[in-house]
């Protein structure tokens, strides 16, 4: 009946006669489809199949009524598609946000898989964990379907003073927060909750300050590692690399995992740090000189040098995704502290 079509995104409505109602009519709906992707949204209307193919040119005011209200379902679909694209935004889990539909059915476990949608798009792994984790601890207090609406600055408080009794510290409830913060910020942007009720900021909710812990080592503490008498290999193997990321400028073990032996060069580790390799467009290349007791860990524990891809260490495969890679940092690391 009504159609758009615009930089391959095509909005049309339709009758869906897959399923009837139990008037025996079939409900109206408007279809996105955008490569190859489809989407159906409800008008709230039905009809019947004769009433369908006449819609458009019937004069009944009963059904001009359902042709206006099925027009203007339309319009508001075209209309978010059209700012959608002229943002450089569209994508069919974006615009099922900014319908909202609308709002009474966003929850904050949507808000949030959109997110982390995002960034498992672009392999941030790391990230995507929080907000997995923040959601999960956010549905702990919450329930699971959160309105987004629900999310005031008392809610927030009664959240945190929940995540205190469960034994939470301030550094992950700052974490969590922060993720949260984003995916309203993002809902604010795209009109699904209004700006005024945005519970954080001053005087609203702020969010607390984690204390970081201080985990700095005096040197005669590191001499005391690196010379203690450790009972088993595996305890040896990971105090090794341990002292191998303290000798190689405090390397963090996603660099130090995936360094291959192309990295060495006139008898030093040469890498961009894997934090600022993504957002930084000038990245600096860290150096850093190869020490007895460096060698001496890579014969002890790494690969046979076979090409300058291989990887000096013998954790990494060179296969993994940006979650395994995650996992296997994590695990190497759980294993030295």
């Amino acid at each position: 009946m009504f159609k758009y079509s615009k930089d391959g995104i095509s909005v049309l409505t339709i009758l869906d006669t897959r399923r009837a109602k139990k008037s025996g009519q079939f409900p109206v709906k408007v279809q996105v489809v955008y490569r190859r992707k489809q989407k159906y949204y409800s008008t709230g209307k039905e009809v019947s199949k004769e009433d369908w193919a006449r819609l458009l040119k019937v004069k009944s005011r009963f059904l001009a009524e359902i042709r206006s209200d099925i027009e203007s379902s339309f319009s508001t679909i075209k209309q978010q598609v059209n700012e959608l694209i002229t943002k450089g935004e569209f994508s069919i889990e974006t615009l099922s946000v900014r319908l909202g539909r609308q709002m009474n059915d966003m929850t904050l476990r949507s808000a949030f898989r959109l997110k982390m949608k995002e960034l498992e798009a672009y392999e941030q792994a790391n990230t995507y964990l929080n907000y997995q984790s923040a959601l999960k601890s956010l549905e702990d207090f919450g329930g699971s379907t959160i309105p987004l609406e629900n999310i005031t600055i008392d809610w927030l408080k009664r959240c945190e003073k929940f995540w205190i009794s469960e034994g939470k510290s301030y550094s992950s409830i700052s974490i969590y927060f922060r993720a949260l913060k984003c995916v309203l910020n993002r809902a604010v942007h795209d009109g699904i909750i209004k700006e005024s009720s945005f519970p954080f900021g001053k005087n609203k909710y702020e969010i607390p300050e984690g204390c970081g812990r201080k985990l700095a080592l005096t040197l005669s503490e590191i001499k005391k590692v690196m010379s203690y008498q450790c009972e088993t290999k595996d305890i040896e193997e990971f105090r090794d690399l341990w002292v191998f990321s303290y000798l190689c400028n405090g390397i963090n073990f996603m660099d130090l995992l995936f360094l291959q032996y192309s990295n060495i060069m006139d008898g030093e580790i040469c890498f961009v740090r894997s934090k600022t390799s993504r957002t930084t467009k000038h990245n600096k290349e860290i150096h850093a000189i190869i020490t007895p007791e460096m060698w001496n860990i890579i014969q002890k524990w790494g690969n046979p040098r076979l090409s300058p891809q291989t990887y000096i260490f013998k954790y990494a495969r060179g296969t993994e995704d940006a979650f395994e890679k995650i996992r296997l940092v994590r695990r190497i690391i759980t294993k030295c502290n």
